[in-house]
């Protein structure tokens, strides 16, 4: 076959990659325009003259016991009918962001040398081929959660449901991530990961540039809903930025940015208020961590997350606790509980996801102060490591936390908690997850490959003589 004929045959690969790189563009574009944010009847945002480091190198070998112990989750409850892994320990439901979390711990876990080839690209292709059978909502978009033993559209409760519940747009821009940096790095799987998204129809998750999830009513009509806060929303919309496709409104950190002082610090929140908008706007770690650990943050994210860390440090400065807050599971009611620098109007506030008070859950999160332990060089980072590295069970994986009050862990044990490890320990070797070009540091090139035209892939589908494409 001649160069020419194939890149004819690879001419659907090849649109798609320039597609990928118009988005990158257009995401510099988006970041270097929003370097002089002001908020509506705020004043101007005052830059943090020096932002500590990131803490890069080899891992200790107490680290790399880490991540094997984050990596015995994954083992533990992989479900082989489908090659998807329960969300919690032993309950067999996994959410889009649950699932996002194992490809980023399969991708985290390769990259460390923990799996090999052949296993990285045996879960991964598996996992793959499982997204490309999903029964979606509405013939449209995956479902809230899914049976991670028969791929069954359920409930939160892991009730079956034909139709489904609905589909967070916050979930679906979260599974993007992996997706994009299995394309740029393994694109051995880019087939795979193009089926999927061509079978999604990921412009019914964006209304007029903004993020929309959907639901179901008591008249059993699909609703839409306006998705995400201040630190959440952006991250999510990276992501479908990375697509080309439009949000640039939930792009924006200006449009309902407020501040609240904590500790002489101006802390970023979200000015909706829950009664008006019902959503609680909650000021957590995770959105922050995330896209510090994939994306290396941008302009305004990187003193966001700053501020928000600083809050934390601060508390145990004036307080003496040890502070590292994020939402997390705990084993018995409310199950769920979102611990918070602010929410609803409070600071330190924890509360379920109805609203519901919930001090008493008030917790260490283990991915919270592993995950800053790593982005930030400062002194604090020794306090949060003492609170949580004895907090796992090497035949289990890592515990969620630990309670502030009681001093005892939270002993849920999630993807979530044990994926984030694992990125952030990588992050540690490598830099940034999603890196275009081979950026990060010390790069193994035989596990994060450079971004290439990738020629080797598999022809299109024969074509009828009508010369349309076969469907």
């Amino acid at each position: 076959m001649t160069f020419t004929q194939g890149l004819i045959r690879a001419r659907g690969h090849i649109i798609f990659i320039l597609g990928l790189l118009a988005a990158f563009g257009l995401v510099y574009k988006l970041e270097t325009a929003e370097l002089e944010l002001k908020a509506p009847n705020q004043e101007e945002i005052t830059v943090t003259p020096s932002i500590p480091q990131a803490l890069h190198g080899d891992l200790t070998e107490e680290e790399k016991q880490w991540a094997k112990t984050a990596w015995v989750y994954f083992a533990n409850n992989y479900q082989a009918s489908t090659g998807l892994v329960d969300s919690v320990e032993k309950y067999p439901v996994s959410t889009m962001w649950d699932t996002a979390s194992y490809l980023m711990a399969i991708i985290s876990a390769y990259r460390l040398d923990i799996i090999s080839t052949q296993e990285f690209e045996d879960k991964l292709g598996k996992a793959l081929s499982a997204l490309d059978k999903l029964p979606l909502f509405d013939g449209q978009l995956p479902n809230k959660a899914y049976n991670t033993l028969n791929l069954q559209m359920v409930t939160l409760k892991n009730v079956a449901t034909e139709r489904g519940i609905g589909w967070s747009a916050i979930d679906i821009g979260r599974i993007l991530v992996p997706m994009n940096i299995i394309t740029w790095n393994y694109p051995k799987f880019m087939p795979q990961v193009k089926a999927i998204l061509n079978r999604w129809q990921l412009s019914k998750a964006l209304k007029e540039g903004e993020l929309h999830g959907a639901t179901v009513d008591a008249a059993a009509k699909t609703v839409y809903v306006q998705e995400g806060r201040l630190g959440y929303e952006e991250y999510s919309a990276k992501s479908f930025n990375l697509l080309a496709l439009d949000v640039g409104k939930s792009n924006s950190y200006k449009d309902y940015l407020a501040y609240v002082e904590l500790y002489g610090l101006k802390i970023p929140i979200d000015k909706r208020s829950p009664e008006q908008f019902n959503a609680h706007n909650y000021v957590v770690s995770e959105s922050y961590i995330l896209d510090g650990l994939e994306y290396g943050w941008d302009s305004i994210s990187k003193e966001f997350a700053y501020r928000v860390y600083q809050a934390q440090e601060a508390r145990f400065k004036n307080t003496g606790q040890v502070t590292a807050v994020s939402e997390d599971n705990i084993n018995g009611a409310p199950y769920f509980v979102y611990n918070t620098v602010y929410t609803d109007g409070k600071v330190w506030n924890a509360i379920t996801e109805e609203g519901v008070d919930a001090s008493e859950y008030k917790t260490i999160s283990t991915k919270a102060a592993l995950g800053w332990s790593v982005l930030y060089q400062t002194p604090y980072r020794n306090n949060l490591i003492d609170a949580v590295k004895n907090l796992y069970d090497p035949a289990k994986g890592w515990y969620s936390g630990v309670f502030e009050t009681s001093k005892k862990a939270n002993d849920a044990i999630t993807a979530n908690t044990n994926a984030i490890i694992l990125e952030a320990l990588c992050f540690k070797k490598y830099g940034k997850l999603l890196a275009l070009y081979s950026d990060s540091h010390d790069t193994a090139e035989s596990k994060i490959s450079p971004a290439v035209m990738p020629m080797a892939v598999p022809a299109e589908k024969p074509k009828h003589a009508s010369g349309k494409p076969k469907k």
